[in-house]
């Protein structure tokens, strides 16, 4: 007869749920990254900022004094030290001012936060009362500040001229601050005055210039080299023509060879290209279009 089996169970050890250390540590690691992030760029603020010199992989080296961009370039690991980059894109992305002033503040709360944990504050309590405290600064913010109209230019270039202020070109501000203005304030919908879309206005680097040379064109401007020597540089009261595809002529969708046995054949084959793209032209022609803008390219 087989003997009867019996279960065995084991004990877990209190020891192992005890251990408080490592969230701690944790929490300090990750307060220590992000500090080190923000005292990186800590220097570059303010009218007395300093320029950083960044030096990318391929050697190539870049000077700026622009948050955003020195935390967009600077090989950052640490999860922590990513948020507080994430945390200066956002404030480009929605104020376009800021990006150091944000991280630099960032840095100073985790630092108050490294006491208070020592103290023995739980860490939700300071979350909490971080939280009760933003929506009081908020509030305070709301009632000191000062509504701006968009039809009030003078005070639109005084805001601009001081957030220009910080910036290596903060000597040619009352050129640029302006231009700035003039620029969204063209791109700005009646009553769609929240929700701007920068991407309408577009920066354009010529060779050879200072910055005393900038200017608003209010129109298009186009990089590339018009077609043929002699065209014009400037076109009023342009109708301009978008095509997408390519001029030449049409081509199946599998491959295929043309035999040509005689130069007739051949001729009649370039007669009938020419004559399609003769076509296109001609309708190009009848639509009144001055200006052509052709995606890809023209094959004739």
């Amino acid at each position: 007869m087989a003997p009867k089996a019996k279960s065995v169970g084991i004990k877990p050890t209190a020891k192992a749920f005890k251990d408080k250390s490592k969230p701690t540590d944790v929490r300090l690691s990750n307060i220590q990254a992000a500090k080190a992030v923000s005292d990186a760029i800590r220097t570059s603020l303010g009218p007395r900022g300093m320029d950083k010199m960044i030096q990318a992989g391929n050697g190539e080296v870049s000077i700026t004094n622009d948050g955003a961009t020195i935390l967009k370039q600077m090989n950052v690991l640490h999860p922590a030290a990513k948020m507080l980059v994430e945390l200066s894109r956002a404030q480009d992305v929605a104020a376009g001012d800021g990006t150091t002033s944000v991280v630099v503040i960032a840095g100073a709360l985790l630092e108050a936060c490294e006491k208070l944990l020592q103290k023995g504050l739980h860490p939700t309590a300071i979350s909490d009362s971080f939280q009760r405290c933003s929506n009081k600064a908020v509030e305070i913010l709301k009632q000191m500040s000062t509504p701006i109209e968009l039809n009030d230019r003078e005070t639109l270039i005084k805001s601009a001229s001081t957030s220009l202020n910080s910036k290596v070109v903060s000597q040619q501000s009352s050129l640029l601050a302006p231009i700035a203005v003039d620029a969204v304030l063209k791109v700005t919908d009646p009553g769609k005055e929240t929700s701007v879309d920068l991407k309408n206005i577009k920066v354009i680097s010529s060779l050879g210039g200072t910055v005393e040379d900038t200017e608003l064109v209010d129109g298009l401007v186009f990089t590339c080299r018009s077609a043929g020597s002699n065209a014009p540089k400037r076109i009023e009261k342009a109708k301009i023509g978008l095509i997408q595809f390519c001029i030449s002529a049409p081509k199946t969708d599998m491959d295929h060879n043309v035999i040509v046995s005689d130069y007739a054949a051949m001729d009649r084959v370039l007669k009938e290209e020419r004559s399609y793209i003769l076509n296109i032209v001609k309708q190009i022609k009848k639509s009144g279009c001055n200006v052509l803008l052709v995606q890809k390219s023209i094959l004739a």
